[in-house]
């Protein structure tokens, strides 16, 4: 999710867009464990994107 998408975003959503990118990432370790996630960058951009979300709401409060 792009940095403009998030800005527009309550803090409800932030929560469950939070809760669905750590699913992605968990999902993301297990295949690069078993050898199976062939474009290994897009754990770091998913890693990027939870700091983005995560700065998000901590702005709100």
């Amino acid at each position: 999710m792009a940095e403009k998408k998030t800005e527009s975003l309550k803090r409800e959503e932030l929560q469950s867009e939070l809760i669905r990118l750590k699913k992605t990432q968990m999902d993301q370790r297990f295949q690069h464990a078993a050898g199976q996630l062939p474009k290994t960058h897009v754990l770091r951009k998913t890693r990027r994107e939870i700091a983005r979300v995560n700065t998000k709401l901590n702005e709100a409060k």
